[in-house]
């Protein structure tokens, strides 16, 4: 793999990159960077977690006019999750460029909060079609400075509907701006949108065959109503430290979460029905250890992105062979390796054969053991949640809340985990054992001289 020093970053830049530890290009990223750094058009396949936020973040980034506040790249995303995920990529990739503002305009916010923001000009707008097109027709949002057009998981967005969105949105852009698609797959509908609004691109694809010594892959033939059973015998044969379970619809995703609770396993669900607070926090807290098991829709796990994810269920087998690659493929990353299982109805059986000619594989259907579940309690996960309601806009840091956290008296930092930080609200992880303490040293102290509310969240 190249190294960024390759490019025609600043000293600055490459230095940010290394203390990020992104010490080599991913594929995708040394396939395309070149391109979009020299300003062409770039049409690329790459799934979830290649680093193509990355790419397009350091593109956007080497292009930006920091003595311009107006909004100069617009980067259009299919859920809020990932707008989020990529929002906070790229502030990180933007730590020691100054002055520079990144803003991310999501539904399930007043509009009036984000006319406010906007109304005070953004570098970078990382948004859903919906909202960033309601901000347009409000007139609320300027775009005729954008020289930079990113749409992220553009084959979702058309799923999900955003044809005509998208479309409208286009035309309040200049038509003379460099435009970069990324896609998991290149369906039909896609090549067509691209041709339309791109000017001679780089195709830019990268392999997602994975290889079998890092993704372990089982298939398992198993009757409708045995599913449930079968899923849960897997669980404890296996034990992954996490795990991420498909389902195709949010009704099956809603009665598996339940089924999984009732039999002792601590999970949580995720699916296009919950608020925008609730899919956060959700999302957070299978992030931050403090729930072994999320169970999913493909479009509900988009904006989530670990990349130490032990083992990937296919509750519901997906309809494209491809979907099952993307799925496969969240597991078994960063050197590590990965556990992926399938559940197949009988009548389902001739989809192995699909999926080991794309794979050029040799897997077999194999009996699942009905030996019992045994010793759920394993399935408690080792870090609980807490939360206090102040965030960013309260000036309130990570380093404040490890620091109350770890002040004489308290609890070591070893016991602390991730520390999320929203707007209103930051969210911290703590090792299950010091639950009590931590808050009650929340609850009973301060943070920059003020006294927060504290909540705990389990299930």
């Amino acid at each position: 793999m190249c190294s960024f020093s390759s490019l025609p970053l600043s000293p600055q830049f490459l230095k940010n990159l290394a203390d990020m530890e992104y010490n080599a290009m991913t594929p995708i990223q040394e396939e395309s960077l070149p391109a979009i750094l020299e300003g062409c058009d770039v049409l690329a396949r790459a799934k979830t977690g290649s680093g193509k936020t990355a790419a397009f973040g350091i593109g956007i980034l080497h292009n930006i006019n920091l003595d311009r506040y107006r909004v100069q790249a617009l980067v259009l995303c299919p859920t809020r999750e990932l707008a989020e995920q990529v929002t906070a990529e790229l502030r990180l990739l933007a730590r020691y460029t100054h002055n520079i503002k990144i803003m991310k305009i999501t539904g399930g916010m007043p509009l009036r909060k984000q006319q406010h923001s906007l109304s005070h000009e953004a570098h970078i707008i990382v948004g859903t079609p919906g909202r960033v097109l309601a901000l347009l027709q409000a007139n609320s949002l300027q775009l005729n400075e954008v020289s930079m057009l990113v749409l992220d998981e553009a084959d979702r967005m058309l799923d999900m509907g955003f044809i005509d969105p998208i479309t409208e949105i286009l035309s309040f852009v200049p038509q003379e701006r460099q435009t970069l698609f990324f896609s998991a797959t290149l369906p039909d509908e896609i090549r067509h949108l691209s041709k339309k609004i791109l000017r001679n691109p780089r195709s830019v694809s990268v392999d997602e065959h994975h290889d079998a010594s890092v993704i372990e892959q089982h298939f398992h033939e198993v009757h409708p109503q045995d599913k449930g059973r079968a899923l849960m015998a897997l669980l404890s044969l296996h034990r992954p430290e996490s795990s991420l379970i498909f389902c195709n619809t949010k009704e099956g995703c809603r009665t598996l979460g339940e089924e999984l609770m009732g039999a002792g396993f601590h999970a949580l669900v995720i699916h296009g029905d919950l608020e925008q607070k609730e899919r956060t926090e959700v999302l957070i807290r299978f992030s931050n250890g403090s729930s072994r098991v999320l169970v999913a829709t493909d479009v509900a796990a988009r904006g989530l992105d670990i990349s130490d994810l032990s083992a990937v269920f296919n509750y519901d087998l997906p309809l494209e062979t491809e979907t099952y690659v993307h799925r496969i493929g969240r597991t078994g990353r960063a050197g590590r390796t990965g556990l992926a299982i399938s559940l197949m109805k009988p009548v389902e059986k001739h989809r192995l054969t699909l999926i080991n000619e794309f794979l050029s594989g040799n897997y077999r259907l194999e009996p699942v053991s009905y030996s019992g579940v045994k010793e759920t309690q394993w399935f408690e996960p080792p870090m609980v949640t807490l939360s206090i309601n102040g965030g960013r806009r309260n000036k309130i840091s990570a380093g404040d809340l490890l620091g109350a956290l770890t002040a004489r008296g308290g609890i070591e930092g070893s016991q602390v985990g991730r520390i999320d930080r929203q707007d209103y609200i930051t969210f911290v992880a703590v090792k299950r054992e010091v639950l009590p303490q931590a808050r009650k040293i929340l609850a009973q102290g301060r943070i920059k001289g003020n006294r927060f509310k504290v909540m705990v969240h389990e299930a």
